[in-house]
């Protein structure tokens, strides 16, 4: 399924996953960004134009005299200050203990906070989720100081998982960290609320740090808070082993700046920081002090409440749209921007995700296939078929006139 090119000997292939394989799939069709002829189901960034009722989207830049100077690699002071700023706000009002700047490193976007995490993670085991973030498999094969241990999840318990379990887990398995996407990509599964509560405990009590890819934390459909952290169940930001991604990729709708932060324990921090110095060097100057003023809590809340009223929209929209094609919505998705589909019912040969999302293509529409969710660093499966064969990943972060499209080429495609 995985698109690999010839590289010279001194290299080893580089597979194309998720997102971009389905693209450059598509683009052999003829599909290039911002065609207006094509739907675009598989893409990971939510509609980045203005929205009615949010904040002004930012259109030009000013370019200082220090801009071009390189900047630090852990991140410009005044938005590591902003962004522990805005944590305490949200989540941490009344409570002793704090985030500072110290407590913040800034990265040029998600994946690199993602690689500097696990290029300052040690020998240890280190457990995932099936399913989750396909950009996981690559990162977790390329660090092989430390052993990523798969942990399945059911969809006939809807993909729950309760602390009990991870506390078996973590005992069971000898773990000593998680990686987790929450709410969950590709399901839209949330730990939220006392459950999420439990977690960071458990976690505390047996001292094993949870990573927290918190990047669609704004886009919350279950009932309660608007913005869903672990932030708000540490009790020492300095000791307790909960170290939280995130930046305006997908919740603020900035995916092009390519800034994204790290918050976590001061010696976390250090340690992230350091990585940055030799792996990718720091953040873009110019990019980072715009972002300081994009990130107060007056701002965050107006774009959370408009990104909620115009995504919960499209969401509905294309749960019910699937559902009315014989494609069941497995589960409901509590949040993100996904649906995550079964199969099984459609007829042959669109029963199978790899299948499903080629024949998707001729009629110009772009899915990703579930086996990309099947997490699995160094290809250890020996050919295994996948257990989420049967799903495909559809995203409603386009504009709702796009997911009307793409549900009418969908229609035409499965009856015909």
């Amino acid at each position: 399924m995985e698109g690999m090119s010839d590289v010279p000997g001194a290299f080893r292939p580089v597979p194309r996953t998720g997102v971009i394989y389905v693209t450059s799939e598509a683009e052999k069709l003829g599909f290039r960004t911002g065609a207006a002829d094509w739907c675009n189901l598989g893409q990971g960034q939510p509609e980045t134009g203005p929205l009615e009722g949010a904040p002004a989207r930012v259109e030009g830049l000013p370019i200082h005299a220090g801009d071009q100077d390189y900047a630090p690699s852990g991140g410009l002071f005044e938005l590591r200050e902003a962004v522990a700023a805005l944590y305490n706000e949200q989540f941490r009002r009344g409570m002793g203990s704090q985030y500072t700047a110290e407590n913040v490193a800034i990265c040029g976007g998600g994946r690199v906070g993602l690689i500097r995490a696990c290029a300052a993670i040690a020998p240890i085991h280190l457990g995932h989720f099936l399913p989750d973030y396909t950009a996981y498999a690559e990162v977790l094969d390329v660090f092989r100081r430390f052993t990523p241990i798969p942990i399945l999840l059911d969809p006939e318990d809807d993909y729950a998982f309760s602390a009990d379990q991870l506390r078996r887990e973590i005992l069971g398995r000898g773990l000593t960290a998680m990686l987790l996407s929450n709410p969950c990509n590709p399901t839209g599964k949330l730990v939220s609320g006392a459950a999420l509560e439990e977690w960071v405990d458990t976690a505390r009590g047996l001292d094993c740090t949870l990573l927290f890819d918190e990047f669609y934390s704004h886009y919350i459909w279950k009932e309660g808070p608007p913005i869903v952290s672990a932030a708000a169940h540490v009790r020492d930001v300095d000791k307790d082993p909960v170290v939280i991604l995130d930046g305006l990729t997908k919740n603020w709708r900035y995916p092009g700046w390519r800034v994204a932060w790290i918050v976590g324990p001061r010696p976390v921090i250090e340690a992230v920081a350091s990585a940055g110095s030799f792996l990718d060097g720091g953040g873009s100057h110019p990019m980072q002090r715009a972002a300081v003023d994009l990130v107060g809590v007056d701002d965050v809340r107006q774009e959370t409440e408009v990104i909620r009223r115009v995504f919960r929209t499209k969401r509905d929209l294309l749960v019910q749209g699937l559902r009315d094609l014989g494609i069941r919505v497995d589960p409901e998705p509590e949040g993100t921007f996904y649906v995550w589909g079964e199969l099984s019912e459609l007829p042959e040969p669109l029963r199978r995700g790899r299948d499903f999302f080629k024949a998707a293509l001729a009629h110009k529409v772009i899915t990703v296939p579930g086996a990309f969710f099947d997490v699995d660093p160094g290809k250890k499966r020996h050919g295994r078929p996948s257990r989420f064969r049967h799903y495909v990943r559809f995203s409603f972060g386009p504009p709702s006139e796009e997911i009307e499209r793409a549900l009418t080429r969908l229609a035409k495609l499965i009856r015909t």
